[in-house]
């Protein structure tokens, strides 16, 4: 199983991306499965298309991480949400991020976060888009790599919490 993350944008039209890609005969292909076996309230797994009839390959899953709330959240997760995540998909079978058998035996589980105040459609896909194809990539090299992981830690944090200096 190979696991890459990304985040791109700026909120409230950011994408950040988590992707689980594997063989179809492994456990990223149960967790496709089970998860598109069992929607709940809120949160409706479905198979990512570039245009209806066409799935995209690896056969992709777009599980949200919000749940949907009202038209506008649900439209940008179904429309351009969905199509950046195929995109970012197709063009790394296509670059050659993935290896050629991944097109017909592999699956990926792509957790989506859309902001419930996304309200920039061409953005979204855009931020998708990227953060999709960045994740695949990402995985497919195993990074973060332990030098990087090293240099993160002196310097860790996100937009919620940053450690004080001299805590670490």
């Amino acid at each position: 199983m190979y696991i890459g993350e990304s985040l791109v944008g700026e909120s409230p039209n950011a994408a950040h991306i988590n992707l689980y890609i594997g063989p179809r005969s492994g456990p990223v292909g149960t967790a496709l499965a089970t998860a598109a076996a069992a929607p709940r309230q809120g949160y409706i797994p479905f198979m990512v298309i570039l245009k209806p009839n066409v799935p995209v390959k690896p056969i992709t899953l777009f599980c949200g991480k919000a749940d949907l709330r009202g038209a506008v959240h649900e439209n940008m997760n179904w429309g351009p949400a969905q199509i950046g995540v195929g995109e970012g998909v197709a063009k790394a079978l296509l670059d050659g991020v993935f290896p050629p058998e991944a097109a017909d035996e592999w699956c990926i589980v792509a957790a989506v976060w859309i902001a419930w105040a996304a309200d920039n459609a061409d953005a979204v896909y855009r931020n998708n888009r990227q953060a999709t194809y960045e994740a695949a990539d990402r995985a497919m090299k195993k990074s973060p790599s332990l030098v990087d992981i090293r240099q993160a830690l002196a310097s860790s944090g996100n937009k919620f919490y940053t450690p004080p200096a001299g805590v670490r």
